[in-house]
């Protein structure tokens, strides 16, 4: 079988140290903490805003939908598609760590959800991803939840991840030989490559900042290969005025020394993304964002 994806494998950045966990019911309450997984050292969070998502453009009760003309290469061509990139606050209760259907619950606290997908056609058969995140809407740098899938005629790969105290608990099943399903252990000061377009978004960009942070590799993908995490140098610097329709800064983010992201938010609040580049040849260009309640029909 053909691989999906032209994705080096030449693990410049340093390799996760993995262990095998029992599985946990779905229904295991939360902690009652506000940093359910370790969290990155201050001298990393000094450079992001803590309140970004508190802000009350949030409270309206509509969701940011941007949608973009988006490229990967799949089976070795550059495939173009249109992605679409969610953001919304939900509120999730603790015993079944999703989104609550009743509001009276005690075990309430406030998420910021962001959905990520599309459907990449091909020669033969289209893909179709899509990844959700959650984070604490006090917590832009932390994530709290990740699912992904990935659906195309070869299969469909299926992973999440879950804070604990300790870190992150990842299952997966792919149905890729060597890979099948399982589970394993992640370490929990790190970003997440996913999370980029939204946890960037809290930098404080005026400070120009410059820092080194871990990074997990992709998991929008079709495998479930143990991760790598990259010890990543991000750089903002303003954006040339020339590469985006409004002013913007761009943030650089140094993966290893053959791979680097590039990303371009807009200066006026949200800042929302207006571009992307990616090392393995993924890129997006803002069409358009609205404000709407996706959900009704």
């Amino acid at each position: 079988m053909v691989h999906a994806f032209l994705f080096s494998r030449c693990f410049t950045g340093q390799v996760v140290c993995l262990g095998v966990l029992g599985l946990t019911a779905a229904c295991t309450p939360q902690p009652e903490t506000s940093q359910p997984a370790a969290a990155l050292p201050p001298q990393v969070t000094q450079h992001f805003d803590a309140g970004w998502a508190q802000n009350k453009w949030w409270d309206d009760g509509l969701a940011e939908v941007a949608t973009y003309a988006a490229e990967r290469t799949i089976y070795q061509k550059p495939r173009q598609f249109e992605y679409t990139l969610i953001t919304v606050k939900e509120d999730f209760n603790r015993e079944f760590n999703s989104k609550t259907d009743d509001y009276q619950r005690p075990d309430l606290f406030p998420v910021m959800k962001v959905n990520q997908f599309c459907r990449i056609p091909t020669d033969n058969y289209p893909y179709h991803f899509l990844t959700s995140l959650f984070f604490r809407r006090e917590q832009p740098t932390q994530l709290h939840k990740l699912t992904t899938s990935s659906q195309e005629w070869c299969g469909t790969t299926f992973k999440a991840l879950t804070a604990e105290a300790s870190g992150y608990q990842q299952t997966y099943n792919s149905y890729w030989d060597g890979q099948g399903a399982g589970t394993r252990h992640l370490p929990g000061a790190m970003l997440f490559e996913d999370g980029l377009p939204y946890t960037l978004r809290s930098l404080r960009f005026a400070r120009q900042p410059a820092f080194t942070v871990p990074v997990c590799e992709l998991q929008q993908t079709s495998k479930a290969a143990p991760p790598v995490v990259y010890q990543a140098k991000v750089t903002v610097t303003p954006a040339d005025p020339t590469e985006t329709p409004e002013a913007a800064w761009q943030v650089q983010v140094q993966l290893d020394s053959t791979k680097q992201n590039r990303y371009w938010f807009a200066r006026r609040y949200p800042h929302v993304l207006l571009r992307q580049t990616t090392w393995d040849g993924r890129s997006l260009t803002l069409r358009q964002v609205r404000r709407y309640a996706y959900w009704q029909h």
